[in-house]
């Protein structure tokens, strides 16, 4: 990955929606040669998909709750079981397994604290293997994820 690979994912985590003449002249490339970059980029697995972010509370999910999950037992077969059952549940929009005191922490988007209530209650709660669960709302977010630092990859480069 060179410098122009890196412009060009810059380019598309702000704005994946580019024409590719628009991205081309952003990354001073043709047009063509652009394309191809991407199409690599793609290939290689640097850029997964492309993907819309909505604005939670413009579309009613103001609330994000980031839940900790510790489970019963620490097999193989427990985080299997607990990974499935997660990726049924839309309303968790990030899972990760952790390391400290919790085995997963969880984001979950709601309307409001009843819906977090519906959810807990009817879809979390039945969560299989779950020892403990500890829930925390954000107040307000600070600062949202919006790409990965790729400008760092330039680093020691030269």
């Amino acid at each position: 990955m060179d410098r122009i690979d890196i412009r060009i994912l810059e380019q598309l985590q702000r704005d994946s929606s580019l024409p590719i003449n628009d991205l081309a002249e952003k990354v001073a490339l043709s047009p063509s040669a652009c394309h191809r970059r991407v199409k690599l980029l793609e290939k290689s697995g640097a850029i997964s998909r492309y993907v819309a972010r909505l604005g939670g509370g413009a579309i009613g999910m103001a609330l994000d709750i980031f839940v900790e999950i510790r489970l019963t037992t620490q097999t193989a077969h427990a985080f299997a079981t607990f990974e499935a059952a997660v990726q049924d549940i839309d309303e968790i929009m990030e899972c990760h397994l952790m390391s400290g005191e919790a085995d997963y922490r969880l984001r979950v988007a709601a309307r409001d604290v009843a819906d977090y209530d519906d959810i807990h209650r009817n879809r979390l709660a039945h969560l299989p293997l779950v020892a403990a669960m500890h829930s925390a709302f954000a107040i307000r977010a600070i600062k949202r994820w919006s790409g990965y630092p790729v400008r760092r990859l330039l680093e020691g480069r030269g």
